[in-house]
């Protein structure tokens, strides 16, 4: 919330400021919104406590932070509180001591001392625990040179200096296609205004060197770039790739960074010295200084809309960074969002068109493979031709890919003597099972519990079955079919971190040939050595109640076959469904995007789905259900009546119960051109949930559960 507070005697401070205030009892850190004015009753006002010595907030994130919120109905404090996760940052820049050799010869002269001395001979100043680690010897011996004045303190920067990119130090040698794509780009940027362009680029057609010259040209002109990525995954070969093209590492930064580093990111951004940053969606919050290009890589992907807290969606806000600040943005993907395409088709952004892939490489062959005429014995996943396929592409040498979007081992356990189903005790959802950890898990709440040995409800032993398949059971079913094949699993329960890159990495230089895998494989690799890429059970989310349902499966779909044949071999794709006739499936097959389109869009301009109409989600969620159920259906006697806005519910929701909290929901459809933010502020901005109830309000909703 906005509070005032008065200046104390001997401070100056500005708009932008970062302050810490006292709040009731608790001292909290601010933000100077306003300076000036007339206060209420100055005599009941408290006083700032403290400037914090850091550069102030900038006039267009302050401005930013105000429409994020207006556009998402929230308080501008909690939007606030995601520009502020770094509060060590806030202070000033603390030194560290670092020691060096002063010339002095100390009283005694043992083995152990005369090995640090010979590290510092050579005048390099170092940590203490650097320079006892370089000399092998304990941090006792280095404190006592330096009681003996035989090594003297050096002060050192606490923060490691960014150095700076060089536009012209590695580029690429485009082809005529990319050539054309990066003119429009640079173009772009050089007109140092708002755009956005839609790189729209077949997977292989190499989109990235195109936005590489986009950044070229923004730090040409002394300006900041952001390049956002959806998955931390993708976060280790862009940062490869980025210092290969500009000679210097870029900025990093996500949940995965250290607290220090992100410290040193925090204030290199805020002070302009950190110019490309790569990061995933968070880091659209940092306080930019000179803002000149945001490159959304993969924006189609649902990663980029936050379902907690605050739930914005980063491509679009940072279209809307852009339009404030005065710069461009650039989206990249080869499946593009159905609402990008729309926009691109009406005018409102550059259509920047990749056909083809780069070099000699082609779009792989994609085939249909009908499961209702495969006779496939119980317990097994891989249909023979796809099996057959496999073995194919292992004997010549090349590598393999199964895709299955399932995690764990089976997605369901029940007792086959009197069928009881094992669920989580806080979501209405079933444990998965994840053999590997030997655990059952809820892919909702994280709750997990060991594999019980007899059943909870009837006590049977050895009668729990698992039903379906996961990635864990298909890299099972691999094992045994494919015994020679040396196997990877890619997926973000057991992969992460440093050993996922690693993984990535061994991929590429083709120390496995056969990788097994989650959405995890869909988005960004460069396997050159892939030719084959099987989907198993290609239908997994078509029959959902999601409005994006047909949407996310095409651009799935086509992001795994597009991981086949990017290198010299030509590529195939083998989807196993049990619905080869259905229009998403044939337009896959003939890779007749335009024809799905067309198929997607007459769907929901029909229903008036986005991008032909907006909706909003409202959840109102408490511990008890009744309670809840009557505090939602009270809500509906408060609605505004409009002609042009549609209110559906309240109904429960279709995941009825989350972390131990009963949800009801109501869905709000409108026009394009109806301001669905006034209708939803007129109907409940005097709505007051007591107790354990909550309501929340997703603007633009991505999740349907």
């Amino acid at each position: 919330k906005r509070q005032t507070y008065t200046v104390p005697d001997g401070m100056e401070l500005g708009q932008g400021d970062y302050v810490r205030v006292p709040l009731g009892p608790r001292q909290m850190t601010g933000v100077v919104w306003q300076v000036g004015g007339n206060a209420p009753d100055t005599a009941k006002l408290r006083a700032v406590a403290e400037r914090h010595d850091c550069p102030a907030m900038p006039a267009l994130h302050m401005k930013f932070i105000d429409w994020v919120a207006a556009y998402y109905l929230e308080n501008p404090g909690q939007v606030l509180r995601m520009c502020l996760r770094v509060p060590e940052a806030l202070a000033g820049e603390r030194q560290q001591v670092a020691w060096a050799a002063s010339g002095r010869v100390p009283d005694k002269v043992t083995a152990q001392r005369q090995r640090v001395l010979d590290v510092a001979a050579d005048g390099l100043a170092r940590r203490a625990s650097d320079l006892a680690a370089e000399a092998g010897v304990s941090a006792g011996v280095v404190k006592g040179l330096q009681e003996q004045g035989a090594l003297k303190p050096v002060t050192l920067p606490a923060l490691a200096p960014f150095r700076d990119p060089e536009p012209g130090h590695n580029p690429v040698t485009l082809s005529a296609a990319q050539e054309v794509a990066a003119r429009s780009l640079r173009a772009a940027v050089t007109a140092r205004g708002f755009s956005v362009s839609l790189l729209d680029g077949v997977t292989g057609s190499g989109k990235t060197e195109v936005y590489f010259e986009a950044m070229a040209a923004a730090l040409a002109q002394g300006k900041q770039v952001l390049l956002l990525l959806p998955e931390i995954a993708l976060t280790g070969s862009f940062l490869r790739r980025v210092e290969e093209r500009f000679g210097v590492a870029p900025a990093e930064w996500h949940s995965a960074v250290r607290p220090r580093e992100r410290e040193r990111v925090w204030r290199g951004v805020a002070t302009g010295e950190a110019k490309i940053v790569v990061g995933a969606r968070s880091a659209l919050f940092l306080p930019w200084a000179k803002p000149g290009l945001i490159v959304v890589d993969e924006e189609h992907e649902p990663a980029f809309k936050q379902e907690e807290g605050v739930t914005y969606h980063a491509r679009d806000m940072a279209v809307l960074y852009g339009s404030l600040g005065g710069f461009p943005v650039v989206l990249s993907s080869a499946t593009p969002s159905l609402e990008s395409l729309w926009n691109a088709g009406r005018g409102r952004y550059a259509h920047v068109a990749l056909e083809a892939r780069y070099g000699k490489a082609v779009l792989p062959d994609v085939s249909l493979l009908d499961m209702r005429r495969q006779k496939m014995p119980g317990g097994e996943w891989l249909a023979p031709d796809l099996v057959q396929a496999v073995e194919q592409t292992l004997q010549a040498g090349d590598q393999a890919l199964l895709f299955l979007n399932r995690r764990g081992y089976a997605p369901l356990t029940l007792c086959r003597t009197c069928g009881f189903r094992l669920a989580c005790p806080h979501c209405a959802s079933w444990l998965v099972e994840h053999r590997f950890r030997a655990k059952l898990a809820c892919h909702h709440c994280g709750h997990e519990e060991p594999v019980p040995k007899a059943c909870p409800e009837c006590g049977s032993e050895e009668a729990l079955v698992a039903c379906g398949p996961g990635v864990e059971r298909l890299a099972e079913e691999a094992a045994t079919r494919f015994p020679e094949a040396r196997i990877a699993i890619l997926s973000s329960d057991l992969s992460r971190g440093a050993m996922l890159g690693e993984t990535l990495r061994d991929i590429a230089r083709g120390e496995y040939n056969l990788i097994i895998g989650t959405q995890l494989v869909a988005k960004g690799h460069h396997f050159p050595g892939l030719t084959l890429a099987g989907v198993v059970d290609a239908d997994l989310a078509l029959e959902t109640t999601d409005p994006r349902a047909g949407e996310r499966t095409w651009q799935m779909l086509a992001q795994v076959s597009g991981r086949a044949g990017r290198g010299e071999r030509r590529g195939r794709a083998i989807v196993q469904t049990y619905m080869p006739d259905h229009p998403l499936m044939q337009a896959l097959a003939a890779q007749d995007r335009d024809r799905f389109i067309e198929h997607e869009s007459e769907i929901r301009e029909r229903a008036m789905l986005p991008p032909f109409g907006r909706m909003a989600g409202i959840i109102v969620s408490g511990e008890d259900r009744d309670q809840t159920q009557r505090f939602a259906s009270s809500l509906a006697t408060m609605r505004p009546q409009a002609s042009d806005v549609q209110v559906l519910g309240p109904a429960a929701a279709p995941l009825a119960m989350v972390r131990g909290r009963h949800r009801f929901r109501y869905l709000v459809m409108c026009a394009r051109d109806v301001d669905i933010q006034a209708y939803l502020r007129q109907w409940l901005s005097g709505v007051k949930p007591r107790g354990s109830l909550r309501l929340s309000i997703d603007v633009d909703p991505y999740s349907f559960l």
